[in-house]
């Protein structure tokens, strides 16, 4: 079949951009969102833009344990329509939705009981609190588009379907984006509705996003259907999905606690450096979008090649990434360090805010390089069903060097010097990736 044999046929340069591009840009369009977010969110307040840095960690949670689910699904699925095994990927595809529906749930409850408390421990300032209770609350009740719409997407990049992912993304994105000014501001007859609004608009882009990956998958992907009459809940199976999905959620998950770790050492500095961080955050996480559109093609590349047996199409195609990601990876150092003023008047950044921010963001990029050959290494070898590489890299990289080292520099240096936290973090990260995946890809004779 067409979609499946470019995967074991087709020139690799063309193949890796022919999956990685649409990729890229749907998950940019879907993290300008994010920016767009913080951009109007900034003209309430400071305070309103402390409040949704401080809510970033549980969203990223919700976003770790539906990605986390979905890759998993994605490997599974992919190793076995190159293996042909039809059948099975149908069962795969439905425990994936049930474990998506289970998340709901799951995220639902914390939503109504858990986000005012986790909004007061991490600031004594009561109106921040409450504006970050009430973002949050709304984006965690409506959670269920985020994860039917992760889900349905990584169903069609298993067999190759990026463009219609990028479709199913794009909506999404682009309704947020259109929503944001009326609901936050109260445009053509909307009451204005504050931070409120910006979650609002969110969670709806996030439920039509889901509907259109839902039609284009009942419509447009017939190598994968969901199979209900005659599914059967299978352990064996369910292991095999979170062999490579608990990794990637624990690795995902690092993000949150890594920025609400890194919130409760700067609040003692001062809010301004709490805001700066979630303006950071949001930025660097645009800026690794390309790269992670690189990386969630890696997965079902390696994984079609390694279940039809087909080797060294693996090795070439890392051959072909490797230098991308990291030219990509480059391109945004440059950015960082020419315009980090100008990135950070997008949210409406003060004297306090250029004061703490210029300096942090030409520190920080110059590892982005480093960055770039972690993630690509490790989506890589996620494909071949082993995620652990992916997530220690990341563990290295965001949490278990650079929180202790940050918070070390910060009371040894000040805070101004804190950040130098990242070349040590990012450098050691990238050093174990490249060697465990060297011993990986040699136990699987992919490396002679």
């Amino acid at each position: 079949m067409e979609k499946t044999n470019k995967m074991a046929t087709m020139p690799m340069g063309k193949l890796v951009l022919n999956m990685s591009l649409p990729l890229m840009f749907s998950l940019l369009v879907q993290s300008l969102y994010n920016i767009v977010d913080g951009i109007y969110v900034a003209r309430i307040s400071e305070k309103a833009l402390t409040a949704t840095s401080l809510a970033y960690p549980m969203q990223l949670l919700m976003i770790a344990f539906s990605v986390g689910t979905s890759v998993g699904l994605n490997a599974l699925l992919s190793r076995n329509i190159g293996a042909k095994n039809y059948e099975e990927a149908g069962q795969i595809a439905t425990t994936g939705f049930c474990l998506a529906l289970a998340s709901t749930v799951v995220f639902m409850l914390i939503g109504a009981f858990a986000a005012t408390p986790f909004a007061s421990a991490f600031t004594s300032d009561a109106e921040t609190a409450l504006l970050c209770s009430q973002y949050l609350t709304i984006c965690m009740l409506f959670c269920a588009g985020i994860f039917v719409e992760t889900l349905a997407q990584r169903l069609l990049q298993a067999t190759g379907n990026t463009m219609l992912s990028m479709v199913s993304l794009v909506v999404g994105a682009v309704t947020n984006i259109i929503l944001d000014p009326i609901l936050i501001f109260g445009l053509i007859g909307f009451p204005a509705l504050g931070i409120r609004g910006a979650a609002i608009a969110t969670v709806i882009g996030q439920w039509l996003g889901a509907a259109v990956a839902l039609l284009l998958n009942a419509f447009r992907n017939p190598e994968v259907k969901f199979v209900f009459r005659g599914f059967h809940f299978s352990g064996k199976r369910l292991l095999a999905i979170y062999q490579v999905g608990l990794p990637t959620i624990v690795m995902q998950a690092m993000g949150s606690i890594m920025i609400s770790a890194v919130n409760s050492i700067l609040m003692p500095f001062s809010a301004t450096a709490v805001a700066f961080f979630g303006v950071y955050y949001k930025l660097q996480n645009f800026l690794i979008m390309p790269l992670q559109g690189l990386g969630q093609a890696a997965i079902p590349i390696v994984g079609f090649n390694y279940g039809a047996k087909n080797e060294k199409r693996i090795l070439e195609m890392l051959r072909v990434m490797l230098p991308a990601a990291v030219v990509v990876m480059l391109i945004g150092t440059a950015l960082f360090c020419i315009f980090p003023a100008q990135l950070l008047q997008l949210f409406s950044a003060g004297e306090d805010m250029l004061a703490i921010g210029v300096p942090t963001l030409r520190i920080i990029s110059i590892t982005f390089a480093l960055t770039a050959v972690t993630t690509i290494l490790g989506y890589s070898m996620s494909g071949l069903g082993d995620g652990l590489i992916n997530m220690l890299g990341t563990a290295i990289r965001q949490l278990i060097l650079l929180v202790p080292m940050l918070w070390l520099f910060s009371k040894l240096f000040g805070i101004s010097h804190a950040w130098y936290a990242f070349w040590i973090s990012e450098g050691v990260a990238a050093l174990y990736a490249a060697l465990a995946s060297r011993r990986g890809l040699k136990k699987r004779n992919i490396l002679k």
